[in-house]
C-alpha cells in the first residue's frame, strides 16, 4: 500500500474530535494509536482492542507521524 493510500485514512474534520485527526470512519485518535504502540503495544493487540480497525489504519497512523514529524521539532534535551 502506498503512503498516499495510507494518509487517505486519516481524516481532519472541525466537527468530529475536535478536529484532531482520525482514523477515518472512527472516532480514535492518530495519537491514541501512537501512544499505545509508544507503550509497547502491538498491531495485533490493538485489533483485538479495536475490532473495527484494520492493520492498514496503525500503518497510516504511523506514516502519519512520519509525515508531521518531517517539518516539526521537538525539542528533547541532552542529558551528559
Amino acid at each position: 500500500m502506498t503512503r498516499e493510500n495510507l494518509l487517505s485514512r486519516i481524516s481532519i474534520d472541525p466537527n468530529i474530535c475536535f478536529g484532531k485527526p482520525c482514523i477515518r470512519g472512527h472516532r480514535i485518535w492518530v495519537s491514541l494509536i501512537l501512544d499505545l504502540l509508544a507503550g509497547g503495544a502491538t498491531i495485533e493487540e490493538l485489533l483485538e482492542e479495536y475490532p473495527g480497525l484494520e492493520q492498514e489504519d496503525i500503518l497510516a497512523c504511523i506514516a502519519y507521524a512520519a509525515e508531521v514529524t518531517r517539518d516539526v521539532y521537538v525539542e528533547i534535551p541532552i542529558r551528559t
